[in-house]
């Protein structure tokens, strides 16, 4: 203990000057939002008192908070020692009251105190076991923005200010360490490859799918996202880069109370939300309930430069895109929770998604010897008309056997996913000046889809002795989806008719079971867990036009190794290890052919083969509040979506395929800053590096990796008459994906907001991209490939939000999650 203690200050201190040197530069990047000052001087105090059990013996190690009763809002953290006792030190004169919190006890709060120039020494908290019900103390306690816990890092949504009229896509942007790119495809510490889950479930869609729902989905109804970069045995071992885990608000108080939200904004179209949030609780019922609705108008130029050389000559192709798409949500989220007895309670959830969409796209492709020399045109406008109607049914159960902690919890989830597309594509063949040299070209592609999903899930926990637990679980998930592309054209003029060269029909059936343990230990200062999950996977995809089968069966074991050893009272150093599988999405598996122009499509590939991935993390915590890791993974059989050419054909085509390998290092630091008492925030900053390999890839190897960074900050301020802002600055530098190079992204948000009817009701206003920068900037050049891709989207947006909260507020009521979120995650749309 004495070595640790002697090396972990030097270790600190290069740790706590690297942070200086970000939070400088970001202070400087930022300083314009700063015109409030205070120029009164300051008188500084000293707070202490003690902490005790309800045997009056002492609390050691209870986490303390330091709370400024003007706003509830948080001063200061610390921990009681081992004598249960705890110091305040320089603090500012003002009324507070003090929050003691522990594994196993009620969140005990001291009484008001106002605190001068004189040293304040309160009476001891008395502390009582959570099976008792006491009279709490009516008190709103603002958590941090980004929290560190045992196994994840959590971003508390409900305390953004510019999350506000947001949709849950855009909030995900903002969590640290998370990217979104042109594609809605989401990365977690520069890796692609991320499960989401939402309410602890796997949600089975496609990244498409899951970019609509999330794009359809409120962000105020957010309570907070989960980042997991190396989960137990016990979730799911989908996702080689880890889990996103979004927890949607629920309402938790007794009585009947609720909230209601409507907001507006403007970018270049008219957008607006709305939401509604209940709950009644009275006696063994709980019941909640909520509905979000929303109209989003946005638009999306792309240009797109591309040569293909063959044999005989080089062509160029300028593509200039505008989409333009039109969305109409409705979400839905209901149910019940009953206490059938003091050890057991039963519940159900209902939750849906009844949308539309509509897109009206403009595509204009210049072809010819070079850019600057056209010899013919193509131009191709289209509208794609989109339904999604989803419905989610699930039955849970909790049973405690014992009062020692042991449980066996049961979920059965039953879920539809029924989406249909239908695309006109018509494109007009014109000479430079304008003229047609031969008869338009009218593609329809209508795409009805279904998709059904059932999952039981069972978890047991059983503590064997005070320091030793183990937990089983086990989960069986069947899955269908049922994709129909009927395919027309029309090259004469004479109406549609079926195109037999792309009309397909695909069924993709999958079973998994699985069954994991994880048995954990707790020593004096370490703390060790192992795990093991199997899962065998039975799938069969069946290309029915053409009679093409694949069918896959293997058996997957899935270790997990989490080590934890306290350094003394503030450093905590951590090492963890997993293995991971990701399967291929079905929509990546689905061959359709989805044509944008002649020369431009996009397919998938049922030759997916699943990738496996080896994560190793090792981390280290300062207080509980400054967070460092060191990430090092491996992914064989990596699928990565590509642009390949087809030369003879002069075509270029999107589609997904099997590299060799992914080799990614990431280096993490996450810190919560005070610059002033009314200027604090948060600091992330990711460096990484990914290299990939692929043989034999159109003719050639390739092997290609590139240093990367990329940090936000979020800064919130205190102003006069109890208004707070905050400032959120993105940037990331060139990162390498595959054979492409993504160019360099950077954007500031700014936002207010003030409380008003005894903070009933709450007004945010809050501007996304301020200054119109963020760009999605994407160059290839391989082999065949030499493109370049320059994208803007409708970033730059002003929002105004209004909450009003209503009804009883005090005694918190169950928050009851479900089992089938990881099988959601991989179902996609066609857009």
């Amino acid at each position: 203990m004495l070595l640790q203690e002697k090396y972990c200050p030097n270790f600190y201190t290069y740790i706590i000057y690297i942070r200086s040197l970000i939070l400088k530069f970001s202070a400087i990047t930022t300083l314009f939002a700063c015109i409030y000052t205070t120029a009164n001087a300051q008188t500084f105090t000293k707070i202490s008192g003690s902490v005790l059990n309800e045997g009056g013996k002492p609390m050691e190690f209870a986490t303390l908070s330091l709370l400024r009763v003007k706003d509830s809002s948080i001063v200061k953290g610390t921990m009681a020692d081992a004598n249960g006792k705890y110091i305040f030190d320089k603090i500012a004169a003002g009324d507070y009251i003090v929050a003691a919190t522990t594994m196993g006890y009620q969140k005990t709060h001291s009484a008001k105190f106002t605190a001068g120039a004189q040293a304040v020494n309160l009476p001891a908290i008395a502390m009582q076991p959570s099976s008792q019900n006491l009279k709490t103390v009516n008190i709103t306690a603002a958590k941090p923005l980004v929290e560190r816990k045992a196994d994840r890092l959590v971003m508390n949504v409900e305390n953004s200010i510019v999350a506000t009229g947001n949709s849950a896509l855009e909030v995900l942007e903002r969590a640290p360490g998370v990217t979104v790119d042109k594609d809605d495809n989401i990365s977690l510490q520069g890796k692609a490859g991320v499960t989401v889950m939402i309410n602890d479930k796997l949600t089975y869609l496609s990244s498409t799918q899951l970019a609509n729902l999330l794009r359809s989905t409120d962000g105020s109804t957010i309570q907070s996202i989960e980042l997991i970069t190396n989960p137990s045995s016990k979730y799911d071992a989908a996702g080689n880069s880890g889990i996103i885990n979004i927890k949607l608000k629920k309402n938790k108080q007794s009585g009947f109370n609720g909230s209601l939200t409507a907001g507006a904004g403007y970018g270049l179209n008219f957008r607006n939300n709305s939401s509604l949030n209940m709950n009644v609780k009275e006696g063994d019922w709980n019941f909640f309930g909520s509905f979000s609705r929303g109209d989003i108008k946005r638009e999306n130029n792309m240009n797109i430069r591309r040569s293909v050389t063959n044999s005989t000559d080089v062509t160029y192709f300028n593509q200039l895109t505008e989409f333009v798409n039109q969305v109409h949500f409705n979400n839905y989220r209901f149910g019940a929770d009953y206490n059938t007895s003091k050890r057991n309670v039963l519940g159900f959830i209902v939750s849906g998604d009844h949308s539309s969409g509509f897109d009206d796209n403009s595509n204009l492709t210049n072809i010819g010897p070079s850019y600057n020399q056209v010899d013919s045109m193509q131009n191709t406008p289209s509208t794609i008309d989109q339904t999604y109607r989803n419905i989610a049914f699930n039955l849970n159960d909790k049973f405690d056997i014992d009062t020692l902690g042991q449980s066996i919890s049961v979920d059965v989830d039953h879920s539809r996913f029924r989406n249909n597309s239908v695309g006109y594509y018509n494109t007009q063949f014109l000479l430079p000046d304008g003229t047609s040299y031969r008869n338009p070209l009218l593609i329809a592609n209508i795409t009805p889809s279904k998709i059904t999903i059932n999952t039981q899930k069972v978890d047991y926990v059983k503590p064997l002795n005070k320091t030793l637990k183990l937990e089983l679980g086990a989960k069986f998930s069947f899955v269908k989806t049922d994709n129909d592309l009927q395919a027309k054209l029309d090259s004469t003029g004479t109406g549609l008719v079926d195109d037999p060269n792309r009309t397909n029909h695909f069924i993709y059936d999958e079973k998994i079971k699985a069954g994991y343990f994880n048995l954990s230990k707790e020593f004096k200062t370490t703390s060790v867990q192992l795990g093991l999950r199997a899962e065998h996977t039975k799938s069969k995809g069946d290309l029915i036009t053409t009679n093409n089968v694949v069918e896959r069966s293997y058996l997957n074991f899935f270790p997990t190794l989490f080590v934890n050893q306290k350094l003394g009272k503030k450093h905590e150093l951590g090492f963890n290890y997993s293995r991971r599988i990701d399967r291929p999405s079905y929509e990546d598996l689905n061959p359709f052919v989805y044509y944008l122009d002649q020369f431009t499509y996009s397919q998938g590939n049922p030759f997916l083969k699943p990738q496996y991935t080896n994560s190793f993390e090792l981390n280290y915590t300062y207080n509980k509040t400054i967070n460092l890791s060191l990430n090092y993974s491996h992914t064989s059989d990596v699928f990565t979506e590509v642009i390949l050419t087809d030369t003879a054909r002069k075509v270029t085509y999107q589609t997904n395929l099997n590299f060799n390998s992914q080799d990614s290092y990431s280096l993490n630091l996450n810190t919560p800053f005070t610059f002033w008492k009314w200027w604090t925030g948060n600091l992330t900053f990711t460096g990484f590096y990914n290299n990939f390999k692929a043989n034999d890839l159109l003719g050639g190897n390739l092997n290609k990796g590139r240093a990367s960074f990329f940090f936000k900050t979020t800064h919130n301020f205190l102003l006069p008459k109890e208004i707070k802002a905050e400032i959120v600055t993105f940037y990331q530098s060139t990162v390498s994906y595959g054979i492409y190079n993504i160019k360099p992204q950077y954007s500031i948000d700014l936002g207010f907001s003030r409380s008003f009817l005894n903070k009933k009701l709450n007004v945010k206003l809050a501007v996304s991209d301020v200054f119109w920068m963020r760009r999605n900037n994407i160059t290839a050049n391989y082999q065949t490939v030499d493109l370049d891709i320059r994208q803007k989207r409708e970033t730059r947006i002003a929002r105004v939000n209004l909450t009003y909260n209503f009804g009883n507020t005090k005694i918190k009521s169950r928050d009851r999650q479900t089992g089938a979120d990881a099988e959601s995650n991989r179902v996609k749309s066609r857009n």
